[in-house]
């Protein structure tokens, strides 16, 4: 069902029209470069696939159908982000397009391209997942070694897909906005600038193909720990082992149906308010939560399964709604947190940095305290397996809530294009509103998406402990190789997020210097007689992108073989707890920082304290380009980050089992 309602939304964009020839002559060279850089990195990840497949292949106790499971979930993940961001690049023309008629066909068409993705992600994933239950379903003990394969799969094509598209789009981002906004003084979106097509690209291939990679990989990785604390479940008497399997994909399956459902409802009127534009999304998304609490309870009835089930999956299901607003509290310029950074930027960019970065801080509080009320809620009525399936619960609607964050990147773009091609300004007007709920729901999205990676990660760790032995009083914090595995689990957020933000730094240096080249070589930029060369700067972007990519997925996946195999299963539980808690505080941190300083520039940018190319705009730019590697590169990519190690641990539980320490 979902699958074929991803194609009935894919014709209905694709029938739109693309709009004049200089719209179209844009999309097409954004569609360029996206594909190129998408082409040449899934190139490099296939040679990472290869090599891994190969050695599970060899390791005593995996074997070759567990590596074939690992290509597998590769497989489906490339595939899902392919299908997402090849709809994004062939809808923004359509979508500047419709904004010429009207805001609710310009919503219609960009959240119609945004919901592919978002259901293609969740049809994808339930039928890669079924394809393997019913091929090993009849040995339960193959299968549970077995289904881990798929999970690692999909999370090392998103550590890659995720870190590779955020260095892109933030180093484009960065450079296009220094030197166009600050140092120029021209618009955002200006045709002179020489960044702004791999700008635009970036949008594509870190918001739409990163996003997707990394929101699969929480969904069928949650889908996958369920499956795998299924003796839990019998243990408890909650369930048989069975049911506990069907249990997570009927879960899901009520989400994919609730979440076309939720689609349909998405409509707006023709005055461009945030507030009537984010009623309308949030009409949709909770309208799903609302019937996928209904379909839970039918599938625990049918199923015959312990009510403390439906009650952990509606701990999930109201976190991931609670989390979402807090999200959009702390990073809307609706609200008084963005608004102070905003009000900071008049006495500089210090004082802007300092009041984001507290701000990031202080947003850490509300979903820390949501995530452990919903553990402790879920563990109350359904033991471990009820934490695990209250993960589904919260990523149970993502058909529709991905739908909302890749709509985003669709309409900036159509908002760029709109400006590039010079259309009336009531067109702009807009695009510039949806881009603006683009911006919150790409917020709320990675909120979203940060506690569904905890949520996640957590059940993966307790599928891990499961598999080799160790209950949750085996995990002493007084034994010497947990606490030194706890440091050192601690460690890897810091140190993933220092070689990605190097990462974007370096790579805008070089944008940065591209794009001061170009004005001062070619003669007649600013005066609009000759054209930049847009291609220099997109082909800086993918060569660093992809060099820059390859050091953080390595030490992710390196890390929890080596403190396995060296220290210990117990150090490596250890070495999970402490990555999970502090990669889940500071992803939010980073997200809504940078979600902060983003909007804060935004709000000046309405006509607030000066507005455009005032002192306080110009300090709100550097803030929004400090925090732009913060939202979309680092922040985002430690959610796969501690899935990864978390589902690593997982797959080699089976050869872990019989490793002793040098510290045990």
């Amino acid at each position: 069902m979902g699958l074929a309602f991803a194609l009935f939304l894919t014709l209905y964009v694709l029938r739109q029209d693309q709009g004049a020839e200089r719209l179209r002559e844009i999309s097409a060279a954004i569609k360029e470069g996206a594909m190129a850089f998408l082409r040449r990195e899934y190139q490099i990840l296939a040679i990472f696939v290869v090599v891994v497949a190969i050695a599970l292949g060899f390791i005593p106790h995996l074997g070759g159908w567990v590596a074939l499971s690992f290509v597998f979930g590769a497989g489906c993940s490339a595939v899902a982000g392919f299908i997402g961001m090849n709809m994004a690049v062939r809808s923004n023309a359509r979508t500047a397009a419709a904004a010429t008629k009207s805001l609710n066909q310009g919503l219609r068409v960009s959240f119609r391209s945004g919901a592919v993705m978002g259901i293609c992600v969740v049809g994808i994933g339930i039928l890669g997942l079924s394809i393997l239950y019913f091929a090993f379903h009849l040995d339960p003990d193959e299968f549970i070694k077995i289904i881990p394969g798929f999970g690692f799969g999909a999370s090392l094509v998103a550590i890659f897909a995720r870190a590779g598209g955020g260095i892109y789009t933030k180093a484009a981002d960065t450079g296009a906005d220094l030197v166009g906004k600050v140092e120029k003084g021209i618009p955002e979106d200006d045709p002179r600038n020489a960044a702004v097509i791999a700008d635009f690209v970036g949008d594509n291939v870190g918001d739409v193909a990163g996003m997707g990679a990394d929101l699969f990989e929480s969904y069928v990785d949650a889908i996958i720990a369920t499956m795998t604390l299924a003796t839990v479940a019998v243990v408890a008497g909650l369930a048989t082992e069975t049911t506990a399997w069907y249990l997570p994909m009927m879960v899901a399956t009520g989400g994919i149906i609730a979440s076309i459902i939720g689609v349909f409802l998405v409509r707006v009127g023709e005055k461009p308010e945030m507030r009537a534009l984010l009623g309308a999304l949030r009409r949709g998304t909770f309208s799903a939560s609302i019937l996928t609490a209904g379909f839970a309870a039918l599938a625990v009835y049918f199923l015959d399964a312990n009510w403390g089930v439906l009650w952990a999956v509606l701990a999930g299901l109201v976190a991931g709604v609670l989390i979402g607003e807090s999200t959009n509290y702390f990073t809307s310029y609706s609200f008084g947190p963005t608004r102070r950074i905003s009000e900071a930027a008049q006495t500089g960019a210090g004082t802007t940095i300092t009041r984001g970065f507290a701000n990031g801080l202080m947003s850490t509080l509300p979903p820390i305290i949501i995530i452990a009320m919903a553990i402790i809620v879920a563990y109350k009525f359904a033991d471990m397996y009820g934490i695990a399936i209250a993960g589904i619960g919260m990523l149970s609607t993502l058909g529709i809530t991905l739908a909302t964050d890749a709509y985003g990147p669709v309409a900036d773009n159509a908002g760029g294009i709109v400006e590039m091609s010079g259309l009336p300004p009531e067109v702009r007007e807009r695009t510039d509103a949806l881009e603006s709920l683009g911006n919150t729901t790409a917020a709320t999205g990675k909120g979203f998406a940060i506690g569904a990676a905890a949520l996640t990660a957590l059940a993966l760790m307790l599928s891990y402990t499961q598999a080799v032995g160790l209950k949750l009083t085996g995990i002493n914090l007084l034994n010497p190789a947990v606490i030194a595995g706890l440091f050192l689990g601690a460690l890897m957020p810091a140190l993933f997020c220092a070689l990605t933000l190097n990462a974007v730094g370096r790579t805008s240096f070089a944008i940065i210097n591209e794009v001061r080249r170009q004005f001062r070589e070619i003669k007649g930029i600013m005066t609009g007689e000759a054209r930049p060369e847009y291609g220099k700067c997109v082909d800086i972007c993918t060569k660093a992108a992809l060099k820059e990519m390859i050091a953080p997925g390595l030490i992710t996946v390196a890390a929890p073989i080596i403190i396995g195999f060296v220290l210990g299963p117990l150090a490596l539980g250890g070495f999970l707890i402490g990555a999970v808690v502090t990669g889940f505080m500071i992803a939010i941190m980073m997200a809504n920082a940078g979600g902060s300083w983003d909007n804060a520039k935004k709000w000046i940018e309405k006509g607030n304290y000066g507005g455009k190319g005032s002192d306080a705009h110009k300090a709100a730019v550097v803030g929004d380009t400090v925090g732009d590697p913060f939202k979309d590169t680092s922040g985002p990519s430690l959610n796969i980050m501690i899935k990864l190690m978390a589902i690593i641990a997982l797959v080699l539980a089976p050869v872990l089992v019989g490793v002793t320490g040098i510290l045990d």
